[in-house]
């Protein structure tokens, strides 16, 4: 993973109106913290660490006057509704040194057909070097049938990263696909568990997009010349 280079101001306002005012010059307030070192508060400039944080491992050297540290995000707060950051803790790190990060699971290729793919982790913990953090762990798909199942263990893991969790952790469940009328079922189910009632409009409407031809029986008959 290549590293990115961001420089840091160091922060000495604090307070919600000071966060205000370091957002509107498009910066983050943050926190350098790790390696027994007492915190550093420091800005950093909004669109770069935005770009940076796109892969949630992003390995980072951060340039603080004279000084550069190394470090990964631990945890990144954004607005619920712009998406825009608005604080970040980043965890310093060393070359070599070993950290547990939750990786994404990636699916390649195809399950046997009639079947539903159910992905129960989309990502998975590991332990990695600070500099080889992996950005995702494909897991092959490839025709696998109804009963199917990838553990944590099954995993192909990059060299240098072993797993963080339990061996059978389950990663990707194969399921038979609902037919139709299996989830119409459950649909008529769920509406009568919340207390709904059908009216006789909505029912004919679902027992034609079920069966078109039997619901117009004149539907399947073409016209003799």
């Amino acid at each position: 993973m290549a590293e990115i280079k961001i420089a840091a101001d160091t922060r000495t306002e604090f307070g919600k109106g000071a966060a205000r005012r370091i957002r509107r010059d498009d910066k983050v307030p943050a926190v350098l913290y790790g390696q027994g070192n007492d915190p550093l508060h420091v800005t950093l400039p909004g669109h770069s660490l935005m770009l940076a944080l796109k892969n949630s491992n992003a390995l980072l050297t951060i340039k603080l006057g004279s000084d550069t540290h190394l470090a990964i995000p631990k945890q990144v707060q954004r607005d619920p509704l712009k998406g825009f950051i608005e604080h970040a803790d980043l965890l310093i790190v060393k070359k070599g040194e070993k950290v547990t990060v939750d990786v994404g699971v990636h699916l390649e290729g195809d399950a046997a057909p009639d079947t539903l793919v159910v992905l129960e982790n989309s990502s998975v913990s590991l332990e990695a070097e600070a500099t080889h953090i992996p950005e995702w762990v494909e897991v092959s798909i490839e025709g696998l049938e109804v009963g199917s199942q990838v553990l944590a263990s099954d995993l192909v893991l990059p060299d240098g990263s072993s797993l963080a969790v339990e061996d059978d952790l389950l990663i990707v469940n194969i399921t038979h696909a609902p037919t139709a009328e299996e989830v119409e079922a459950e649909l008529e189910d769920a509406e009568a568990e919340a207390g709904i009632e059908r009216d006789e409009s909505d029912e004919s409407a679902a027992a034609e997009a079920a069966d078109p031809e039997a619901a117009d029986p004149s539907a399947g008959d073409s016209e003799e010349e």
